[in-house]
């Protein structure tokens, strides 16, 4: 019967080996809106003359749920125990896409292909935390295509200096530096 106890034993001890399913982050962060439309707000007009925000394209570091870390020029990790609710480049979508309609002067859509109207979009950049300035940068590269092909780009960019790097206070202060960001673009969109 002896012999017997350590296979029996087996599926208890691999029990504390095994995790099925990820392990649910501490913090889940999400990028929410400083300006947006009051309730009720309406915009109309033709979709072919339209406001599109397009989802940026976005680097590989940003482009995944966890928060980047840049600890030295080379050297990336991500912030323990934190992850974004969504993909940092879609959120930070619907962020400029609020922001724009919070003006109330023209429809804004998202990622609508069929307008002939003014599109944005670009490449979102960074979105994470710089441990050698101890500060949060969102960067995006961001894209105006008028109607008739005529192109414009400009780089936008936010520093959010003396934060720690932890949970409480990265996410706050990325949250702040994307709506900085979102508001030089809107502001240059016009």
């Amino acid at each position: 019967m002896n012999k017997f106890l350590p296979a029996a034993l087996l599926p208890l001890v691999l029990a504390g080996c095994v995790s099925i399913g990820a392990k649910v982050p501490d913090t889940l962060l999400s990028l929410t809106p400083e300006a947006a439309p009051e309730a009720g707000a309406t915009a109309s007009g033709r979709l072919g003359e339209a406001l599109s925000v397009l989802e940026p394209s976005a680097e590989a570091k940003v482009a995944v749920l966890r928060v980047p870390v840049q600890i030295d020029g080379a050297n990336i990790a991500y912030l323990k125990k934190t992850m974004w609710v969504e993909r940092p480049a879609r959120q930070f979508q619907h962020l400029l896409t609020e922001t724009l309609r919070a003006r109330g002067n023209r429809l804004v859509v998202e990622n609508d292909e069929g307008t002939k109207g003014l599109r944005v979009g670009g490449r979102l950049l960074d979105m994470g935390y710089d441990v050698r300035s101890r500060s949060v940068v969102v960067r995006f590269d961001a894209v105006k295509e008028r109607p008739g092909g005529a192109i414009e780009t400009r780089r936008f960019e936010s520093t959010v200096p003396n934060v720690e790097a932890d949970q409480e206070s990265v996410g706050p202060a990325l949250n702040t530096a994307a709506n900085v960001v979102a508001k030089q673009v809107a502001d240059w969109v016009g």
